[in-house]
């Protein structure tokens, strides 16, 4: 698998910029990154509860699938954009526009993501087959369904004027309730439910702006932002060849890294680094709230399992989401590092989950972030400082294998 380039990471933050219902009175940005973000994390919820009735031998493939198709799905979309979703569906229902507008799309995309070989294949797969009953699909259009009813209902309020939103309406309830069969779709479904309103929480992610002490364009959520991380992770665990189960630990551990901050709002690291031991003030805060408003709530209502999923991806039990893990033997151990986690852990019956490669990606999305308000015109000394100090840490980082001097300099 060749190194991660300039025009792949630009491609999957080129979300940050694609507004959505921009045909409607909006009360804040609706952007396609936090849809996306927000879709991610229904369906990692919906793929738990699935996978507790599977094998290992499925249930981590069927992860991949709902990773991938949804990146898939993504990198469609960032191309047809103009589209309006009524439009686009009914070009699908005529087979032969479907396959030019694909074509059209596919032809788009190439020069960026046919470098990475089998994902691309997989793409082209993807899009070519129309398999809507597969357990993959299914899990993402549901997800799907669910991230935009979500902003639907935030936006019909202040546009009562307009004869499209009971349609709309009507549409997604429809639409949803053919997707009640999947486990934990009627619970989400259900506002009463703590599924329900641990996936509200998740939504209201997308109105915590970061950086709020530096202007910006595009000026990315943390929700956006937790989508970037985990869509970059993902493609640096192809890149240094890991197993099934550790591309998927890192895709979700990338896409739920941030969600404590739900609770305690984005904390710049200036401020955190000001004051000591304010760190692990934060972090000790951070474990209780998460424990009172989440996990507990989850547990009640019997989805240990997920709460125990999440807690692995928050490193809760390694004392940091950016800590190298396995589990061996049943219990969730420390390994230390990447090179040691890469030659003796990178197997899938060991559920390996990245740390340091982890906070580069981290790094990445926060110095394209920087990067991209300031070539956008965007600047302020605050975003040029941040920007030279992430490009001093990813360039320092021991992970040689991911070329991250020559892929920085690309962008000067």
């Amino acid at each position: 698998m060749p190194f991660i380039r300039k025009s792949l990471l630009q491609l999957i933050f080129s979300g940050a910029y694609l507004l959505r219902w921009n045909d409607k009175l909006r009360p804040v940005e609706l952007l396609e990154i936090d849809k996306q973000a927000h879709k991610m994390l229904i369906a990692c919820v919906l793929w738990n509860q699935q996978s507790l009735t599977l094998s290992e031998k499925d249930r981590l493939p069927l992860a991949r699938d709902i990773i991938e198709g949804a990146l898939f799905d993504y990198f469609y979309r960032l191309i047809i954009t103009d589209i309006k979703p009524p439009v686009f569906y009914k070009i699908k229902e005529n087979r032969e526009h479907y396959v030019q507008l694909t074509r059209h799309v596919l032809t788009r995309l190439e020069p960026v993501l046919s470098p990475l070989g089998p994902f691309w294949e997989r793409m082209k797969a993807w899009h070519a087959k129309e398999d809507d009953a597969s357990p993959a699909r299914r899990i993402l259009t549901a997800a799907h369904l669910f991230a935009s009813q979500w902003e639907f209902r935030l936006i019909k309020p202040m546009n009562t004027f307009d004869d499209e939103m009971d349609d709309i309406d009507r549409s997604f309830s429809d639409r949803l309730a053919e997707f009640s069969d999947l486990p934990g779709m009627a619970e989400i479904l259900t506002p009463s439910s703590a599924l329900a309103r641990f996936a509200n929480l998740c939504g209201q992610l997308r109105f915590q702006i970061r950086w709020t002490q530096a202007p910006r364009m595009p000026a990315t959520s943390v929700l956006g932002h937790m989508f970037v991380v985990a869509a970059f992770a993902y493609f640096t665990s192809l890149a240094v060849d890991a197993c099934m189960a550790r591309c998927n630990n890192n895709f979700f551990c990338g896409l739920f890294h941030d969600l404590p901050e739900l609770l305690t709002r984005d904390i710049i690291s200036p401020v955190k680094q000001s004051v000591p031991n304010l760190p692990q003030l934060i972090k000790e805060y951070e474990n209780a709230e998460l424990e009172r408003r989440i996990f507990s709530p989850l547990r009640a209502d019997g989805f240990t399992d997920l709460v125990e999923r999440i807690e692995y991806y928050l490193g809760l039990q390694v004392g940091s989401e950016f800590q190298e893990c396995c589990r061996e033997g049943g219990r969730i151990i420390t390994v230390d590092g990447f090179d040691i986690l890469q030659k003796s852990y990178n197997a899938d019956a060991l559920d390996p989950k990245d740390g340091h490669m982890l906070k580069v990606c981290d790094w990445l999305a926060a110095f394209l972030e920087a990067n991209s308000s300031i070539r956008t015109g965007v600047s302020s000394l605050h975003l040029i400082e941040a920007r030279a100090r992430l490009k001093e840490q990813i360039c320092n980082s021991p992970l040689e294998c991911l070329h991250l001097s020559a892929l920085l300099a690309d962008f000067d």
